[in-house]
């Protein structure tokens, strides 16, 4: 029917075989933001969320997230994960906090969904956390920053702005 990677020959869904790949160690980079008045990103700075500790729990989120993938992301294998990491910055330009996520592993397919599921998750933790004080918060810029280890070599995004 097509050369559609994720469909049989009569163009129904399927999940890639990957068994004839090598394992390699394969690595991945997404980033966003969340853009929030500047009362509301002092309050998460300084802690004084009434739900506790935003960005640890965000923290916990995204990697709860990130070894969820192929429960939320219907054609995702499920990847054995061998890292995931989120690293958080306080932007007063946005005004706002930006996520970076890293996601590792050694196996057959990439990790760069893992790397947009653990971004978006910690994400919307954060709206979570803090939505009680502003509703008006904005999620943008979820992108995938680098993949290395893919079939096809290994990309960089040449300029992400969230």
């Amino acid at each position: 029917m097509s050369d559609l990677t994720h469909t049989d020959e009569t163009g129904r869904a399927r999940l890639v075989d990957i068994s004839d790949k090598p394992e390699t160690a394969r690595v991945a980079r997404a980033e966003g933001a969340i853009r929030m008045s500047p009362a509301t990103l002092g309050a998460i700075r300084d802690n004084q969320m009434a739900k506790g500790d935003v960005l640890s729990v965000a923290r916990i989120a995204g990697i709860m997230g990130a070894k969820r993938t192929s429960d939320t992301i219907p054609l995702c294998h499920p990847i054995a994960l061998t890292d995931i990491g989120l690293d958080f910055a306080f932007d007063d330009t946005l005004p706002g906090i930006r996520v970076e996520t890293r996601s590792g592993t050694i196996g057959r397919t990439g990790v760069e969904m893992e790397a947009l599921v653990a971004t978006a998750a910690a994400l919307l933790t954060i709206y979570d956390m803090a939505k009680a004080i502003d509703r008006g918060m904005e999620i943008t810029g979820i992108a995938l920053s680098e993949k290395s280890a893919c079939r096809s070599g290994s990309w960089r995004r040449a300029e992400v702005q969230p």
